[in-house]
């Protein structure tokens, strides 16, 4: 297995700042794929935020908590589904999704079906532990931490419409982050899409 074990400190239930900032790009009754959920702390995020989830991680007792902390104002998932992503064949094979969000997990494999699950117009949003991690704490292999760039790398062909690449502090830790979008081919090129940009916080 290649995910790496998650500082307590990381693993608090409020979502990723990067996911809020980024999360006014897929629309109301987006249908959205959670990697790696975890308890579902973007999933009930998401949901909250009027979008159709579907919530995937290889930990039964984990999914039982995404399932019984749904958010009571929101639509019920559409599928909470556990699986190896890592010694199984792809669980979704033919489903695609207006956003993919990958937070705190790396599994290279697995690149080409979260990509190949973006439907056109749709938003890939990974955040994860970067290269020098290992000099303030854990994940500390290499196998679990994105080298300078690679991001970028994995999402050559799409529309890059935020990345970064540093330190972040309480608690310390190096992260690596995008946002890309697959976009529409065939349509109005005098007008480009708008991606609006947020600040943190906004």
């Amino acid at each position: 297995m290649n995910t790496p074990p998650v500082p307590a400190a990381h693993a608090a239930q409020a979502p990723s700042d990067w996911v809020r900032r980024w999360a006014h790009l897929v629309p109301a009754g987006g249908r959205v794929l959670d990697v790696a959920c975890g308890t579902g702390r973007h999933a009930h995020f998401l949901a909250s935020r009027a979008m159709v989830v579907t919530a995937v991680d290889r930990d039964p007792a984990a999914l039982v908590q995404v399932r019984a902390q749904w958010p009571t104002n929101a639509s019920p998932p559409a599928h909470i589904l556990q699986a190896d992503l890592e010694s199984e064949p792809w669980p979704l094979p033919g489903s695609q999704f207006d956003a993919v969000v990958v937070t705190h997990y790396l599994w290279r494999p697995l690149w080409p079906s979260l990509l190949g699950a973006l439907a056109p117009g749709g938003m890939y949003i990974h955040e994860t532990f970067a290269h020098g991690n290992a000099t303030v704490g854990k994940p500390s292999r290499p196998d679990f931490l994105l080298q300078p760039g690679e991001l970028l790398t994995a999402c050559q062909g799409l529309r890059v419409v935020a990345f970064e690449d540093g330190f972040c502090e309480k608690p310390d830790r190096y992260l690596q982050r995008i946002v890309a979008v697959k976009e529409q081919t065939g349509g109005n090129t005098a007008t480009p899409p708008r991606y609006p940009l947020r600040a943190l916080g906004g």
